[in-house]
């Protein structure tokens, strides 16, 4: 047992943690992950590069994807260094300051891409529910103080969880669970009193992980009642079909985010490979599923994607 004071915190490393029971195979686990750190830097690249290149994608709905996929760009190179060294060079050190830096980026992108569906689902509602007022609505003014009011909020809601944790002392096994540094991981290698920031992290749960898809699922309810209130099948399904992609965004980031949660909470005991396993598919799956559900289900970006590639093809 070892005690690390604030006097002390410069020199010290916390240990990071690939597959466990298959270390000896990180070079070959390494080939999966790479596949899916290339496919969300060049999809969600290809969407930003789609969207700035096609002024008829200049409209509200792509300016809060092309949110989404900064979010989803900046959550995989959060997590990218620490994951690839790992697995390639067996690098498992990582300073007291890397690693808190590390899990400022990881909680706010993570945050961040909550907020931002949630903001997507209002665009979604007033699309459909007052389409006549969207465009006065939905101006680029206030799309633009929208996501500087997502930024602050997320921002303002990890520091202080950062702050209260760095002021405590790390007198336990500095081995931690995962190739990346998570606040509820290192939470458990503090030896003092963490009262206060068990209520603080209950408090964020509740202010983000669970408010937000509250208030997304009360947005498509209003949706579904405008919707039913549409005399047409057709457009019955056409409105529905327009939501779908962000619905599937929506589930792919929430079904492993409470997974993770649970894991944590309620599976303390189970096999390290468990935790592994649902906390990578946290922060690997919106990252590399949304470019493809956007592409595939968005008529007007699989379009781009396909003007920009004869373009390419022509040069």
């Amino acid at each position: 047992m070892f005690e690390v004071t604030n006097t002390t915190k410069e020199a010290f490393y916390f240990i990071l943690t690939g597959i466990p029971g298959f270390e000896a195979s990180h070079i070959w686990i390494s080939i999966p992950f790479c596949c899916l750190y290339s496919i969300s830097i060049m999809g969600n690249t290809t969407i930003l590069t789609v969207i700035r290149t096609e002024p008829s994608l200049r409209q509200p709905m792509y300016l809060f994807l092309s949110m989404l996929a900064l979010t989803d760009l900046g959550l995989t190179l959060t997590t990218l260094p620490t994951v690839m060294q790992l697995l390639w060079f067996n690098i498992c050190e990582i300073s007291f300051e890397a690693c808190f830096a590390q899990v400022f980026f990881i909680h706010t992108f993570s945050f961040m891409e909550s907020s931002v569906l949630l903001a997507m689902s209002f665009d979604r509602y007033v699309a459909i529910c007052r389409p006549l007022h969207y465009a006065t609505i939905l101006t680029n003014e206030v799309i633009t103080k929208i996501g500087l009011a997502i930024i602050c909020r997320c921002v303002l809601a990890v520091l202080p969880s950062l702050f209260l944790l760095k002021r405590l002392p790390f007198c336990h096994s500095h081995l931690l669970s995962h190739s990346y540094c998570l606040h509820q991981d290192m939470i458990r290698l503090v030896c003092g009193d963490i009262r206060f920031n068990s209520w603080y992290g209950f408090a964020l749960v509740l202010l983000i992980i669970v408010m937000d898809p509250l208030l997304i699922v009360l947005s498509y309810a209003m949706i579904l009642k405008s919707v039913l209130g549409v005399a047409s099948l057709v457009e019955r399904f056409r409105a529905l079909n327009n939501c779908l992609s962000h619905i599937l965004a929506v589930l792919v980031l929430y079904v492993p985010m409470v997974g993770v949660s649970m894991t944590h909470r309620f599976a303390k005991h189970a096999s390290p490979l468990v935790h592994v396993i649902m906390a990578n598919m946290y922060l690997l799956a919106p990252p590399v599923m949304n470019p493809i559900i956007y592409s595939v289900k968005t008529k007007q970006i699989r379009q781009g994607i396909m003007r920009l590639l004869s373009q390419r093809n022509t040069h």
